[in-house]
């Protein structure tokens, strides 16, 4: 189950480290020459570590890999620390090309810790939007890998750094999808503000979440298509086999079923035949070829 206001979870790879001593130099001083390291110096018994920490973690992962975070524990690596001269904790410096060229001490709003993160993707050469459209697309790519929980931490690490990304919401809610948390989907949806509610993403995102809530409920197909072919005017019979198509991954034979439905009776339980291709259409994408296909034969049914 993933839900904003989370903590995220460090990835694992190269992206957050926890560093000592013995590889300072290769993960702060050598890995700077190509993207920005951030080193958040802390100690377990720090209080505002525990804030600070995982919220720089949350932006450095929404940041998509434009920058980089390395975790000093002052307690095991008291010489760094003494050489960097680090007098109270946290304290957070931004290294690039082996320099630190930014850094603060002490906890810090939100606000502050993203403007720090962007100053700091810039000054390494990167995207002025710290990266939010490659850790988009990253998600993405994790979601569609099978990922679904990784996919679902770094939308909400998105969502933390911008708010206002539509496309990060509904990732988010096709991940708890995905898990099966369809309730926490709900939740999240509710969380979307008014402003966006109507975005493509969002639509798309509510329409997958009303065919999951259908998919719980969808009988079995053989025995769904038996009665269908035993009464091709069951209706019902017929739209169930629509449902339980699509449940088990056949859109483009739910879509068959659902039309054939329209073209006997397009007014049956109130349109309901056009109203589930509707929902079926905008889970998809709109190039789909069952989307294109769908609504093509759609409108010749309607027009004819």
């Amino acid at each position: 189950m993933l839900e904003l206001g989370q903590g995220t979870a460090a990835p694992a790879g190269d992206l957050i480290k926890d560093v000592s001593e013995a590889d300072f130099m290769v993960e702060v001083v050598e890995a700077s020459q190509t993207v920005p390291v951030i080193v958040d110096f802390w100690a377990p018994w720090c209080g505002p570590c525990k804030t600070l920490g995982p919220a720089l973690e949350a932006a450095v992962t929404a940041a998509g890999g434009a920058v980089k975070m390395a975790k000093v524990n002052v307690d095991e690596n008291q010489m760094i620390a003494g050489q960097m001269r680090v007098q109270s904790i946290p304290t957070v410096y931004a290294f690039w090309q082996g320099q630190p060229v930014d850094g603060f001490q002490g906890a810090v709003p939100p606000s502050e810790i993203e403007a720090f993160v962007k100053r700091v993707i810039e000054a390494g050469g990167g995207e002025a939007d710290g990266g939010l459209g490659d850790a988009l697309a990253a998600a993405e790519e994790m979601l569609e890998a099978g990922d679904a929980q990784g996919a679902g931490e770094t939308f909400v690490a998105i969502i933390q750094q911008d708010p206002t990304m539509a496309a990060a919401f509904g990732g988010l809610v096709r991940a708890n999808i995905a898990l099966n948390a369809l309730d926490q989907a709900d939740a999240v949806l509710d969380g979307v503000p008014s402003d966006m509610a109507n975005a493509p993403e969002i639509e798309a995102a509510r329409a997958q979440l009303e065919l999951a809530r259908q998919a719980e409920n969808a009988g079995p197909v053989a025995e769904l298509r038996a009665a269908v072919e035993a009464n091709p005017a069951d209706q019902q019979a017929r739209f169930d086999l629509a449902q339980a198509l699509h449940a088990a991954g056949d859109a483009e034979g739910a879509v068959a079923e659902l039309l054939e439905l329209f073209r006997r009776d397009r007014e049956w339980n109130d349109g309901a035949a056009k109203a589930q291709l509707f929902t079926i259409f905008d889970a998809l994408q709109p190039n789909d070829p069952v989307v294109l296909n769908g609504r093509r034969k759609l409108s010749s049914l309607i027009f004819a």
